[in-house]
């Protein structure tokens, strides 16, 4: 016999929710911190995100689908107008916005430009400080105060993705903004995105680590093949840059900053897929390719 329902329990919900802000506000930080795996790449510069992505908490009574999309910025090429595009595409179909700002940097134009968006949308906004960990009681107060003058915010969450403070915390505000529906996704997925996509965005992201400032926007990666032997999946990728000048940074000496980038994408990748990799990495120059229309489509932007 089906146990009866409760009528005072609350409705299933499930619907669309997505971390947005200027970029290195630690958007992709929190969505793995939420979903308790690796799905958003991270790194320490900024416009890392170049994909959306995914990713989806299951809870009892609630799923949450947590879009990762690049930050918006002033656009300097055919890429970042393309990028910027993506985010504000999926602003609109989304349910739940959080704007993310840092606890530890003054409010700045970018925020007040973004919040200005934003109020045109009809999703539910909050404004969700990070990076608590870094800053003292003091100072997160005054944060707060000039957070809460931005503008209307149907609520104001302080959380560390590092520490994990008040993550369950921002959920449970978020999912409660959510509409009653049934499950969107199945109980097993975590993230909609093809495993091509996510391989190649850590190939990226290993490759990003320790490189100099100029390069972040000019490395893109293309996995050509994944091909499981046995017990091993063999994957095929090629880095590309933009001039032969990039490609003797991201080769190093003697090829040893490749190998590194190969050893360190490997261990993140046996991790995603769960079985053993062999990984086979070529860099090739795609000349200027942020600001060329046919290279852009040609690298899956």
């Amino acid at each position: 016999m089906s146990p009866v329902q409760d009528p005072q329990a609350r409705p299933y919900r499930a619907g669309f929710g997505c971390f947005v802000g200027r970029p290195n506000a630690g958007k992709s930080t929190l969505t793995n911190a939420i979903v308790g795996t690796k799905i958003a790449i991270t790194s320490n510069k900024p416009q890392t995100t170049r994909h959306v992505i995914r990713a989806v908490l299951h809870r009892p009574d609630s799923q949450l689908v947590l879009v990762d999309t690049p930050g918006l910025h002033r656009p300097r090429t055919l890429l970042g107008e393309r990028l910027n595009d993506l985010v504000r595409s999926t602003w609109t179909e989304v349910d739940v916005i959080g704007l993310c700002i840092p606890a530890d940097e003054p409010v700045g134009r970018g925020d007040r430009f973004i919040s200005g968006e934003l109020a045109e949308l009809k999703a539910t906004v909050l404004a969700v400080v990070t990076k608590t960990d870094l800053v003292d009681k003091r100072r997160l107060a005054e944060q707060l105060l000039a957070v809460s003058e931005m503008g209307e915010f149907a609520e104001i969450v302080p959380v560390s993705a590092v520490s994990g403070h008040q993550v369950d915390t921002l959920v449970d505000v978020m999912t409660s903004y959510l509409p009653p529906s049934p499950q969107l996704y199945p109980d097993d997925m975590l993230t909609d995105d093809p495993e091509q996509v996510l391989v190649a965005e850590l190939i990226r992201e290993a490759a990003l680590e320790g490189v100099r400032d100029e390069l972040p926007h000019s490395i893109a990666v293309v996995v050509e093949e994944m091909i499981p032997e046995g017990q091993v999946m063999k994957i095929y990728a090629d880095l590309y840059v933009e001039r032969p000048s990039q490609k003797a940074i991201v080769l190093g000496h003697k090829a040893s900053r490749l190998k590194e980038v190969g050893t360190t994408a490997r261990k993140q990748i046996e991790e995603l897929l769960g079985s053993r990799v062999y990984l086979d990495l070529h860099v090739r120059v795609a000349k200027d390719w942020q600001r060329d229309p046919r290279q852009l489509r040609k690298l899956g932007f």
